[in-house]
């Protein structure tokens, strides 16, 4: 101890006469106005020589302006922390409840690296610092009491760095914001009690634990019966926010179908009967469909009926989507078409050549083709019931399951009534005091001689073409023939439709190569004149 103050005291002696001078100035301007004497160098190596385990002595090179600036900040310090006599020991650094000095001594990194071996003690104590652990103060590895308590210090303590400090036997640490540990499991901090670390957060708080414990007991199964009950909800009332593989297929709940038709408001109805409510709406996925409503108790084979019905799947027959089967609810859920029935467009002021009508004659019989290996669906043929794409692809759109009145012939007199329909353009039910009947009785009277006067003008028919439309009211004709021994089949339908629809895009590829030959030689002759 003896050989530390008088090492101590040479550095003091070397810049008394410049500190002195300037003992009232602050430390800021004693860093920098003063310089180091011109023998402050032989000083050093003295003390060197004297006491090697200096701390600026195993520095090399060895930073002259930052060791005279520690003994500056060592000057100023030992006065600050009111040692009796600083010209002869250092012993403690005291900057308790000093909040202004106490973080400026902190920043100065040269003086903690060059720490003076006296210093025994160093009280931070009620500063409030708001930061991280002062690393710094642990590089005065021969201190015997640290006390840090009451700031607001945080983060983790750097434990690594007490190990060193062998003499350390006063540490407080309490009140501060560090982050937990289990401080007790470390050999360095065994030897001090609790009290070193009341409320710094190091110790597991027994209150915040059984209040974390309560919370837990408590809020985890409150959560988990809110998150059951949710998923409940998902599940039963909004399948449709469930991920692909868990919704339920094919089925839609009233709450699903109220959102997909914002409420089943009045914009969204598309019509109503006396038992039906047809609504467009919207699933959550973006997909148009139409939601056909039942009042009543109607439909008692509903869930049966749609099994079988989304099972479908041609180009020329509606989807069905699915189903609703709630006790307040009833629906069906289609894809949504847009355009117009047949029956609209029939009725409509635009010419509407054979070969469109044509065209979807055929895709009507391709329907039929494929409903043949479904023997319990029946399905609507009037004008109303078949629905036009854009492109004008005709879609059945109303079936009927097990419906075993709807015999093979009556399946095809259905098409010939629909044939002829659209060959002639005319209503039977409305327009014929006798319906179906007189409005075929009408075509045989005027088959086949006169038809010029009951076909549709608007089909604008050429030779050609008349020819076509001739032959498919005689196959109408025989559709309907339920006196005739000979039995048209399906099979026979497609045939002869196929064979007038191959020869209409034949007919139609010929008149336009003409066409555009004649406008080329029209063309050349322009140009020769």
């Amino acid at each position: 101890m003896a050989s530390l103050s008088i090492t101590f005291i040479l550095l003091l002696v070397t810049v008394s006469a410049s500190v002195s001078a300037a003992l009232s100035a602050s430390v800021i301007e004693d860093l920098k106005s003063l310089k180091p004497p011109h023998d402050f160098n032989t000083t050093i190596l003295k003390n060197c020589q004297h006491n090697p385990s200096l701390r600026y002595c195993s520095s090399s090179p060895m930073d002259l302006d930052e060791i005279f600036k520690s003994t500056i900040v060592a000057s100023h310090l030992c006065n600050k922390s009111k040692n009796p006599n600083c010209v002869e020991s250092f012993p403690k650094i005291d900057l308790q409840n000093d909040p202004k000095m106490a973080p400026l001594y902190l920043s100065f990194n040269f003086f903690w690296k060059y720490c003076p071996l006296s210093i025994l003690a160093i009280d931070l104590s009620n500063n409030s610092l708001r930061s991280n652990f002062p690393v710094d103060v642990l590089q005065c590895t021969q201190i015997q009491a640290l006390d840090m308590s009451h700031n607001n210090l945080f983060g983790d303590v750097p434990i690594e760095s007490f190990s060193p400090l062998t003499n350390l036997t006063l540490l407080n640490l309490s009140y501060n914001h560090f982050s937990e540990n289990k401080i007790s499991d470390i050999p360095f901090f065994r030897k001090f009690n609790s009290s070193s670390f009341l409320h710094s957060g190091l110790l597991p708080d027994g209150k915040k634990f059984r209040i974390k414990a309560v919370l837990l007991l408590v809020g985890f199964p409150i959560f988990v019966i809110l998150m059951v009950s949710c998923l409940g909800w998902l599940c039963f009332r909004r399948p449709d926010f469930l991920p692909q593989m868990l919704r339920p297929k094919h089925r839609f709940t009233p709450e699903m179908l109220k959102a997909a038709t914002n409420g089943f408001s009045k914009k969204n109805l598309m019509g109503k009967s006396e038992s039906v409510y047809i609504y467009q709406g919207t699933l959550r996925d973006g997909a148009d469909v139409r939601i056909e409503i039942y009042r009543g108790e109607r439909h008692p084979t509903l869930i049966d009926e749609c099994k079988i019905l989304v099972q479908l799947c041609h180009k020329n027959l509606v989807n069905v989507l699915g189903w609703c089967n709630n006790r307040r609810l009833k629906a069906i859920v289609t894809e949504w078409m847009e355009g117009e029935n047949l029956e609209m467009w029939l009725m409509g002021s635009n010419i509407t050549p054979w070969s469109h009508r044509l065209r979807i004659l055929m895709g009507v019989v391709e329907g039929m083709c494929y409903l043949e290996e479904w023997p319990e669906v029946g399905y609507d043929l009037r004008t109303s019931s078949i629905l036009l794409s854009n492109n004008l692809e005709p879609r059945i759109s109303r079936f009927k399951i097990r419906d075993q009145s709807i015999s093979r012939n009556r399946k095809m007199y259905k098409f010939g009534v629909l044939l002829l329909e659209m060959l002639l353009n005319r209503r039977p039910e409305e327009e014929f005091e006798r319906g179906e009947a007189g409005f075929i009785e009408y075509i045989r009277m005027h088959y086949p001689g006169n038809l010029q006067k009951v076909i549709d003008q608007k089909m604008e028919l050429t030779q050609n073409t008349f020819d076509q439309a001739k032959q498919a009211i005689g196959l109408g004709l025989m559709c309907t023939d339920a006196s005739s021994n000979q039995e048209v089949s399906l099979g026979q339908v497609f045939d002869i439709m196929s064979k007038a629809y191959q020869s209409c895009r034949v007919l139609a590829s010929h008149n336009h190569e003409r066409l555009h030959s004649e406008r080329g030689k029209g063309h050349q002759r322009m140009q020769s004149r």
